[in-house]
């Protein structure tokens, strides 16, 4: 079994990842394969103290460039801090949002450019990409109907955007689909949470066998 990989979560706001992510940790577990789960922005204390900023309802006067640059920051010290430790230790590693987080939403969404931010993080962390990124697929105003309805999920700023802008972010997801199609899996996250994880769980033993 090839259990030293990189796999990151990726979709829109409320897919389900978080749930799933945990569910699949324990799984990996179970199955005896050492797995180290996190999450960006954060996953370490100075990433997290940088997400808090990013993320924070009331930075609206937040540019976009800004934005780009402290994503691409937190996930440098997170990725040389704790992701690649962790794979250079012969560890699965699954993280909750990458580098594809900022093509769709800063890249695409924003306008800045995919190419562009693909540079500055191309800077931030090197040539590294995922060795295996699953896709959450989920129709905007789905997953923001989720948030609004599970009353205990933090607000963040991402979330009060409008829907167009959203529906921008999956669009750029979907065109990174074809950019990447080695790279990327598309799992139906409209349905039941156990199918999702099902959907998931079938894509990661089939990497690793």
């Amino acid at each position: 079994m090839n259990c030293n990989l990189f796999i990151t979560f990726e979709g829109p706001e409320g897919a389900g990842k978080t749930t799933v992510i945990q569910k699949i940790a324990e799984r990996l577990a179970e199955e005896k394969i050492d797995v180290l789960a996190t999450r960006e922005p954060g996953g370490i204390e100075i990433a997290e103290k940088i997400r808090s900023v990013i993320l924070n309802p009331e930075h609206t006067a937040m540019d976009e460039r800004t934005e780009a640059l402290l994503y691409a920051a937190a996930r440098s010290q997170h990725y040389f801090e704790k992701v690649r430790p962790a794979l250079n230790a012969g560890k699965m590693v699954i993280c909750d949002r990458f580098i594809d987080s900022s093509l769709a939403y800063q890249g695409y969404a924003r306008g800045i450019g995919v190419d562009e931010v693909l540079s500055i993080n191309e800077f931030a962390i090197g040539k590294k990409l995922p060795d295996m990124t699953i896709l959450f697929d989920l129709a905007p105003e789905v997953g923001l109907a989720r948030i609004h309805a599970h009353g205990e999920r933090e607000v963040n700023r991402l979330d009060v955007e409008s829907l167009a802008f959203h529906n921008k972010v999956r669009e750029g997801y979907l065109q990174l689909v074809e950019r990447y199609p080695e790279r990327i899996y598309v799992v139906n996250a409209d349905q039941n949470i156990d199918r999702v994880v099902e959907d998931v769980w079938s894509l990661i033993y089939e990497a690793i066998q």
